[in-house]
């Protein structure tokens, strides 16, 4: 049985207000507001830690017509301020339905509103750049709401890995359905859960990897004690600069043993190298983004999510780009020339998105 809505506000910082319909929990939320173009995959999208502290647009028309499964959930659960779209399927359709999206975002304490003009507000987030906003159900006065978004913190103050990451090493065993382990003995890896993504530690074991999953705090000489034959660096929400912490531990890292990135690994894995980040208009969010292949020759769509960039200019002599996205010429991938050191911006594991880059993790 639907249960009976009511309304609900989305205000901006900039004063602009959109009103919908509330498919989520009750309450009001702040974060910083971004779209995804996705088609597909809301339920990886509302379950990438790499979300925390924002408030995601969807520009497909119609979401939740899946509903939720088992199989999909990229966390524990979402980390997310909020989530906003065009219309809501009362009636998910699919076999592997356990769960209907409303269910899920109730049950996980997520404010939700459909009946929003997505594409106004996706043309708005795209001419003024990313803002901070406030989402609320229930009938709420503007301009409170528009106050506490004025006042809410802003992205990059904010340590959000902190929030998301594991408090105690384990290891990952689960390999991606129907894809075989490897053979032989497994390379061990250790892996920085900086808002790991489920889909790269299915990969990485599927790659015949013998996966730890460590803190973010986790110190360069206990990462060594472990003696692993590689570190991995995960994805991750907010602003590098804000993990001086975790950019120091890396250098001592480098030189030592094999480096590899993902998204905000890829940016910090740059910051220890000696390069800068900056913050892009309004971030890559989705899973057509395209990238330029340099060492393969070959354009690649790929799964992306991320609101800052690593500094071209600013690369070291001896790190070369090996990606680039093609939409705005950001660097999207890096490696060092001498050192057993690389990384890239976008989602290889592809969940969800395409499987272009999937030899990423075919590493040597």
């Amino acid at each position: 049985m639907t249960r009976r809505r009511m309304p609900g506000i989305l205000a901006l910082e900039d004063g602009k207000i959109f009103r919908g319909v509330s498919v989520g929990a009750e309450g009001l939320s702040s974060g910083e507001i971004v779209f995804n173009t996705a088609m597909t995959g809301y339920q990886e999208v509302l379950s990438d830690p790499s979300y925390a502290g924002q408030i995601v647009t969807m520009t497909a028309p119609q979401i939740g017509n899946t509903g939720i499964n088992q199989e999909d959930d990229e966390s524990e659960k979402p980390r997310l301020k909020g989530f906003l779209m065009r219309e809501y399927s009362v009636r998910p359709s699919s076999w592997r339905t356990t769960e209907s999206l409303e269910s899920f975002l109730c049950r996980n304490g997520i404010i939700a509103l459909s009946e929003i003009d997505t594409r106004s507000l996706t043309r708005h987030i795209r001419s003024v750049g990313a803002l901070r906003a406030t989402i609320a159900s229930g009938n709420r006065d503007a301009a409170e709401l528009l106050e506490t978004a004025k006042n809410a913190p802003r992205l990059e103050d904010c340590d959000y890995v902190d929030g998301v990451t594991t408090r105690r090493p384990y290891s990952w065993t689960t390999a991606c359905p129907g894809l075989p382990r490897g053979n032989g003995t497994p390379p061990k890896v250790a892996v920085y859960d900086l808002g790991i993504k489920r889909g790269i530690l299915r990969h990485l074991v599927s790659n015949g990897r013998d996966v730890t999953v460590l803190p973010a705090n986790a110190s360069a000489e206990s990462v060594m004690a472990m003696r692993p034959d590689l570190v991995f660096l995960s994805n991750g929400p907010g602003d590098p600069l804000r993990l001086g912490a975790i950019v120091g531990e890396v250098k001592k890292l480098i030189g030592r043993i094999p480096i590899v990135g993902i998204c905000l690994g890829h940016q910090i894995i740059a910051l220890a190298l000696g390069a800068k980040t900056y913050k892009l208009k309004f971030g890559h969010h989705g899973i057509n983004q395209p990238v330029l292949n340099h060492e393969m020759g070959r354009v690649e769509i790929t799964s992306q999510n991320h609101g800052f960039c690593v500094d071209r200019d600013s690369l070291p002599e001896d790190v070369v780009v090996t990606h680039t996205h093609l939409n705005d010429g950001t660097v999207e991938g890096l490696r060092h020339k001498h050192l057993p050191v690389f990384s890239v911006q976008f989602h290889p594991e592809a969940a969800a998105g395409p499987h272009d880059s999937a030899s990423f993790f075919h590493m040597q």
